[in-house]
Order: C-alpha cells, then structure tokens, then sequence
C-alpha cells in the first residue's frame, strides 16, 4: 500500500507525529471502503458485477526522496543478470545448490576407491586421486558443480567473524563453529557434506560415520601456520578440507604437507605436500601416524581460505605413547674461578651486585643479565658459531620441536670452552649467588638454617612450646632430608641455532620438575618479537602466558619454573629472514642449560 506522507516543517514533534497519524489512518479506510464496494455491495455474497471484475488502479503516489535511503519505491519486478558484469541477483543466489562432483556418484568409481582404500593402493579416475602413502589420503578437484556457488560460498564466509588464533602449534584466523549458521550457502555445503557425501565417504571407507557437525573455516595469510600434529582426538575418523583460495603456487607456501614416521609412529619428516586449489576437497584418515602440517604462508597478498572439520566414528587402535629416552644429566665440572674471570663481565662478580641481583630474582622468579660475557670472548665465539666448520643437525621429531643443534666434542675451542664455563663448578656457585638457590654444598640453605634454629629453641625451652617446635623441627626435618635424597645439584644442556621455520611445541612427555632456565643468546641484534623465536612461560592446562624471554644478544636470561609452569618457543617466521640476512647470517644461537638443586 503506497500513500504520501507530508512533513511539516514545524519544530512540534508531536505536531509532525499526528500528521503521519492522520494520514495513513484515512488511506486504511479508503482502502477498507475499496475493498467493500469491489462486489457493487455491502453483501460479501453477492455476485461479483462488472466493476467490481476490474481492479481499481492504485493513484499515482508521488514519494519524496529523501524518505527512503535507496531514493524512489520501485514496483518489484523480476531482475536479470548484469549484461556488464553477469552477476546474478539475490534471489537467484539463493536458489543455488550444492551439488557435488558427478564422478562420486559413479558406482564403478566407488567399487575402485572402496577396493583401493581397503588393499592401501594408489586409485585415479578423472578428478579423484587416492593415495594411502604416507597415509591413505585424498583429493578430488571440482568438487562441487557450480562455480558460481562457490563463489557465493566464498563470499559468505568472507563476511564472517574471524578470530585470531595463536599458541605454540599454530597462528591463523578461524571462524566460529559453522553448525548453526544460517546462511544459504554455508547451510547448503554443511547439508551436503554432512549429508551426502558423508554417506559415500561411510561407503567407500566401508566405516559407520556419525552425523555429527565439526566444522569451522580458515584463513591464513602472511606468516600463518599450522604445526606438526596428527589430529588424534576421540572420535575423530576423517578430517577434510575444502578450498577456497586464488590460483596458488608452491612459492606461496601453505601447502598441506604430510610425514612419514618411524618405528615408534613417530613423525620424521615431510614426503609429499599437496597445494591448495580452488574447488578442491582433501580428507584423510585420522591415525597414530597421520602427521601433517599447513606450511607457513608466504605470501604477502593471497588469503588461503579453507573449510575444513572432522567426521566422527570409531577411533582406530592406538599404540602405547612413546616416550623419549631422558638426556643424561651432569654434576659440575671441576673447574676453578679462574674461568669465571675471563669470561664473565667482572660487574657481576661483585658480591654487592650479586646481592642485588638475587633479591630481584627472588621477588620475581626471572631476571635478564644484559653484557654478560665479556665483549672479546663473546666476539669469539659469535664469529666461531657463524663459520662453516659446525656441522649443525636438525633436531626433532617435529611435533615436539625442530631447531639445530651440535655435538660439542666437534666444535672449535672457544665454543668448548664457553660450554665449559657453563657446566662449572664456579659457575654453579656464581648462580647460588645470584639466585638464591642452593647449587652447591658450599651455599647455605635457608630451610636447614632453619631447622637449626629450630633445634637450638626446642634444646633450650620447656613446656608447650617444647612440643610445638618438635613438630615443626620433624616437618622440616623431612624436608631436609628429601632434598638430600636428590643427590647432588646437576645440570643438563645444549648448544642450539636457530632460523626460520624452528621452534618446540609443548607436549605430555615432558617431565615436569622445578628446575632453573639459562639461555645466552647470541647473534640476534635487532631480533623483533613479530619474528617469533622468543620463549613463552604459561601455566599447565592454561593458555595464560606468564613471562616471555625475547632473544637479545649476550644476554643471560634465568627462569626458575615450578612442576605447573610449561616452556615453548614460538614457530620463527619468514619475516625473520631480512632481519637475519642484513647480519649476514642465516640464524641465530644460544646456550640452553637447566640446572637442578
């Protein structure tokens, strides 16, 4: 129903307001009186006559501009594409369908796939390619019909909410969980691919899978990644993704790469990558040795959008967890202070400043000791650490870390000798000194200074209070004598490089001990914390970070962890390498020690 509406350029409201009123209440009633005289009478049974058979035309309404923000009322009409640009209307896109390949409906093309998945053969025919190395796998291209809905598709999910997504396995964007989502394309791809193809995928895997919806999109961009992992979770059978991306190429990055693993199921290292194409779905099946990873993106323009989720059905049967043979520790080596004198800054050999370190330290549980070595010494061994005669090993596997490392019987003198200074017995005194914590026999203990104490008051007092300071001697009594069950202060360590595409992932073998951290970085001038490579504190099932260690040349970096304080060092990006390349080398190092009381 059209009518004018007239606005009166009177400053009442209310005025204004009761024109508006008047106005559309008489044209419901000439409407209402239309609708009564269409049959020529009062009578709603009477026969229609001849007037009544022709619709009075509606007046010709006049609507001001500015009433409506699109300008003048339009009477609906059917729209056609744009003869310029071919895009369809609205309506048109919602009539769009998700249709998937016509190659998966081909019952001969199921009997192969089902045949080639059960007996772990290769299988191809047309747009579909199984592969079961390293583990059965597979991707079919044009995966659903209709260009234009996927370009819908993409558009849709383009205008989600995306929220970044950062810790030690992964940074990327994700969207929220898609199952409830109303839209018509994104409800469509869940309805097929929980539908449907999930009812193929039951029968070419010969597996009972639920209808269950685990599905999310993502996007990653520049220096984006996704770790090593395996996707093992209870109930999860199949994982899938679905691409969305600009024509890409391998100089992009963010290929889905997988690994092969060894005898422990452990992965060892990347055997196939699969590049990411438009209109293209990859699943696998999701086992003890499944290990992938999203490479990091490269580059600076292209966004690698993804569907991706799991089917869920009967888990397959999972070995034993693995762990790693523990590193052998060390007591001190016997070397006199000597060694501390030429190599340590002589500020922190003061006893003055060591007091003041440690009553920081004390109050903190972490300090950073900046100009550490003396600057010759460091000189030396930065220059051996940047030469050719280190022969570096990549140290895995790589769902728990993937950084350099050396045999310290191969390295030149210096570096030895550095090592040396660490493993000390003067350098385990010096960090008494400057931490507090009892690293040697010849430091004090506060809790044995206190059972003496104790024991002195209990000798010499009476009554009452006899009793209370016997109780109190015997609890710190067992204390003391379950810190001398642990033996002796050790420690363990390593030399390590560090370049892009290193990092550590945390991971449940890892034993969880109080212990004292040392890192001495060296080689990192100018390092940027949005190149990763710093070291991230957080507490045990928590994402909370607690402290951060960013790497900074010739500084000592100490940290004293509880049994709930867990350590990473964040995945280091491509962005790192024009930092590394102006220094004319290719990473960074550092000396990594923990010592035990």
């Amino acid at each position: 129903m059209l009518f004018f509406v007239t606005f009166y350029s009177s400053k009442n409201p209310e005025k204004k307001y009761r024109s508006f009123q008047h106005n559309h209440c008489q044209m419901i009633s000439k409407s209402f009186q239309r609708k009564l005289t269409w049959r020529g009478s009062n009578d709603p049974k009477a026969p229609l006559t001849e007037s009544a058979r022709r619709r009075p035309q509606k007046e010709k309404t006049k609507v001001p501009l500015g009433l409506f923000p699109h300008g003048l009322v339009m009477p609906a009409k059917k729209r056609q594409n744009d003869p310029e640009t071919g895009k369809k209307n609205k309506k048109e896109k919602r009539d769009e369908l998700a249709v998937i390949n016509s190659d998966l409906r081909d019952e001969s093309v199921q009997k192969g796939m089902r045949d080639a998945w059960q007996r772990k053969e290769s299988y191809t025919n047309g747009d579909i390619q199984l592969d079961c190395e390293p583990f059965p796998h597979c991707q079919i291209t044009h995966f659903l019909q209709s260009e234009g809905f996927v370009e819908s598709l993409q558009a849709e999910l383009l205008q989600l909410n995306f929220h970044s997504k950062s810790n030690d396995l992964y940074k990327f964007q994700q969207s929220d969980d898609l199952r409830e989502r109303k839209e018509h394309h994104i409800s469509q791809i869940r309805s097929v691919i929980f539908g449907e193809f999930r009812v193929w995928l039951s029968e070419v895997l010969q597996v009972d899978l639920e209808a269950t919806v685990d599905i999310s999109c993502a996007k990653y961009e520049h220096t984006d990644v996704l770790l090593c992992h395996d996707d093992e979770l209870e109930g999860r059978r199949v994982a899938f993704i679905l691409y969305l991306v600009p024509p890409w190429e391998v100089k992009d990055g963010g290929t889905l790469d997988l690994f092969s693993t060894d005898e422990h199921c452990q992965p060892v290292s990347v055997v196939k990558s699969l590049l990411p194409c438009w209109n293209s779905l990859v699943f696998f099946e999701v086992s003890p040795v499944s290990f992938h990873q999203v490479a990091e993106v490269l580059s600076e323009e292209k966004c690698r959008l993804s569907l991706s989720g799991w089917f869920h059905g009967p888990s397959l049967p999972r070995p034993s967890r693995y762990i790693e043979p523990p590193v052998p520790r060390h007591t001190h080596i016997p070397k006199d202070e000597s060694l501390l004198f030429e190599w340590v800054n002589e500020m922190y050999l003061d006893p003055r400043y060591q007091a003041r370190v440690q009553q920081e330290f004390e109050e903190s549980s972490e300090i950073c000791l900046p100009s550490f070595l003396q600057e010759e010494k460091l000189r030396q061994v930065r220059s051996a650490l940047q030469s050719s005669e280190i022969q570096w090993e990549q140290k895995g596997p790589p769902n728990k870390r993937c950084y350099g490392c050396v045999d310290m019987q191969s390295v030149p003198s210096c570096v030895q000798e550095c090592w040396e200074l660490l493993s000390s017995e003067s350098f385990f005194i010096l960090l008494s000194n400057l931490t507090g914590l009892r690293l040697h026999y010849l430091c004090g203990d506060e809790d044995e200074s206190e059972n003496e104490d104790g024991k002195s008051e209990t000798e010499n007092g009476g009554g009452e209070g006899n009793t209370q300071a016997s109780a109190s001697s015997t609890d710190a009594g067992a204390s003391s004598t379950e810190k001398k069950d642990k033996g002796p202060p050790t420690c363990v360590g390593e030399l390590r490089r560090w370049t892009h595409g290193d990092y550590t992932l945390l991971h449940d073998s890892v034993k969880r001990e109080y212990a004292l951290d040392l890192q001495l970085h060296m080689g990192c001038a100018g390092w940027k914390s949005e190149f990763g490579g710093f070291t991230s504190y957080i507490a045990h099932d928590e994402d909370e970070e607690l402290l951060t260690v960013y790497p900074e040349d010739n500084s000592l970096a100490l940290v004293y962890r509880d049994k709930d304080t867990l350590k990473f060092i964040k995945h280091i990006n491509n962005s790192s390498s024009s930092q590394l390349s102006s220094q004319n080398t290719p990473a960074f190092y550092d000396f990594s020690f923990n010592y035990y009381e």
